[in-house]
């Protein structure tokens, strides 16, 4: 007998299955149950969140010849055809390897023939913002004026990417990530249902992990039963998912913390010298850096262990989290250099000087007296460390004064109506590297649908990618359709100002002027 994945074997079969998408699957239910069925769906969402399994039962339940409150029974003759596969007026395409207009044609010449066995003709694109443009130019067609018993289920993570063409004639339904606790129910459920011995512990880490998809949770969860494991605890999650243990991680971070240049080098070359990848070593710095702002700013963290948590409060006491931002900033700037450099090692050791450096930027902070109250501490280092923009300092500062004597404010601020609330209200519910790279910006109304995002300090590339993520353009266009009370869309506006080009042919020149240090560079 063959084996079947986890996430196949247990795939939601109704709409009460599907896990913490609730506000979609009622609306569905409820047009089933009034026969108000759309012609054209958009479901979007992040991965694992349940767009395909919604679809699949969405195409049965119209189609179930004894449907029970808008759910498919799963045991008519149509139901247990699509549940096999054998249902061929149920069409599933994916449009990453089926993306050209000869694919797309062939769905409009047979959507003009009726459906063999089911009521409708199904058609179920996934990935649907991979198509070409002349492939959406053939489905518009089809769309905007489909025959009567063809129904399509278009699915996506980037509905960014499709014309607003097609967007115009679908039922847009956004799925969200799946809480811990909802991935933590399944998981428990599941486990129960295979025999799977689990700790609880173990459960809350598979869904921390998971980042809030369903698919990702019950492939950790089957990494571990392959294993052979006769019990799953936290250890074997982390052996096997591969998080690195963070003494290295922690000695190099603290040596940084306190300036001890040799340290720091010396536990940057223990850990290269254990055959750790120069990018992964990187990435690890930059979230442990990130962890650490967040216990500063929330006094929690998940995934660390006691002992761990202990280390994160000890570092997160002997830095400011405007240095800690300052931090983040200059490594994300590192990782981008260090792509298109033949020198990473030397590149990395040029940066970790860096951030040893007490040298203060003169530019920003003319004197000890004029940075921020709350950045000095008495007999601390970190005064004559900082070099973060006095500019930003302020900005931020006056944000927080504004907010704290007038929470409910919102008056027009920067352009649009509460603007810096906005960006303020992410730093609190914990999105500190959206927050950190929308500091400064301003927001300007386009037209009636669309708001922009202006950067007048300029827009470094690492910022760029970080707020074109699905999500992160998700939370902001929610929240601005929040503030302005209809749906409204949010742009980057990368070319309202200009960052001073650097010699990107030699990144290491760059960082050596910077550090006003002599470095020679041997060319091999």
């Amino acid at each position: 007998m063959s084996y079947t994945a986890l996430y196949r074997k247990f795939r939601p079969l109704q709409f009460n299955e599907i896990v913490g998408q609730e506000h979609i699957t009622k609306t569905l239910k409820n047009q089933i149950m009034a026969g108000r069925v759309g012609h054209a769906y958009l479901f979007n969402g992040g991965r694992g969140t349940g767009k395909t399994s919604a679809a699949k039962v969405l195409a049965r339940a119209i189609n179930c010849l004894n449907p029970q409150d808008g759910e498919p029974c799963n045991k008519c003759e149509v139901c247990k055809a699509a549940l096999s596969g054998s249902l061929t007026d149920i069409v599933e395409m994916d449009a990453a390897s089926n993306n050209s207009v000869e694919d797309v044609r062939s769905i409009r010449e047979e959507v003009n023939f009726l459906p063999t066995v089911a009521k409708y003709r199904v058609y179920i694109i996934d990935e649907v913002h991979m198509l070409s443009t002349g492939a959406f130019n053939a489905l518009l067609k089809t769309l905007e004026e489909p025959p009567e018993h063809v129904k399509f289920i278009l699915a996506t993570t980037e509905p960014q990417k499709l014309p607003a063409t097609i967007l115009s004639r679908c039922q847009r339904f956004d799925f969200k990530k799946i809480s811990e606790e909802n991935i933590e129910k399944r998981l428990k459920y599941v486990c129960e249902e295979s025999k799977i011995e689990i700790t609880k512990e173990a459960l809350k880490l598979i869904s921390v992990l998971s980042e809030g998809a369903m698919r990702d949770a019950l492939s950790i969860l089957e990494r571990c039963v392959q294993d052979g494991a006769d019990k799953i605890d936290e250890d074997k999650i982390k052996d096997l998912v591969g998080i690195p243990k963070l003494t290295m991680i922690y000695h190099m971070t603290k040596a940084v913390f306190e300036y001890e240049v040799e340290e720091a080098i010396k536990a940057l070359n223990e850990i290269l010298d254990s055959g750790k990848d120069l990018s992964n070593l990187l990435w690890e710095m930059i979230k442990y850096i990130k962890d650490i702002l967040v216990y500063k700013v929330t006094n929690h963290l998940q995934i660390y262990s006691t002992e761990e948590i202990a280390q994160i409060k000890e570092l997160s006491e002997m830095v400011t989290k405007e240095r800690l931002l300052k931090m983040i900033y200059d490594l994300s700037e590192l990782e981008n250099d260090m792509k298109w450099s033949s020198q990473k090692t030397i590149l990395f050791q040029v940066g970790i000087i860096k951030l040893c450096s007490k040298i203060t930027n003169t530019k920003n902070v003319e004197s000890v007296d004029n940075v921020p109250q709350n950045c000095v501490k008495p007999g601390n280092k970190e005064v004559q460390a900082q070099s973060y923009p006095q500019s930003q300092y302020t900005q931020v500062q006056n944000a927080n004064i504004q907010k704290k004597n007038n929470p409910s404010q919102t008056t027009t601020q920067n352009g649009i109506q509460g603007w810096n609330q906005i960006v303020g209200d992410l730093k609190q519910s914990g999105k500190i590297l959206l927050y950190t790279n929308l500091i400064n910006t301003k927001a300007v109304e386009i037209n009636d649908m669309t708001v922009g995002i202006e950067f007048p300090n300029g827009l470094t590339p690492f910022a760029k990618s970080v707020l074109e993520r699905p999500e992160n353009i998700q939370e902001l266009s929610k929240q601005v359709s929040i503030q302005y009370g209809k749906d409204m869309r949010v742009k980057i506006l990368e070319n309202t100002n200009h960052i001073e080009p650097k010699n990107e042919n030699n990144p290491i020149e760059n960082m050596a002027s910077s550090l006003d240090i002599p470095i020679n560079i041997i060319e091999e």
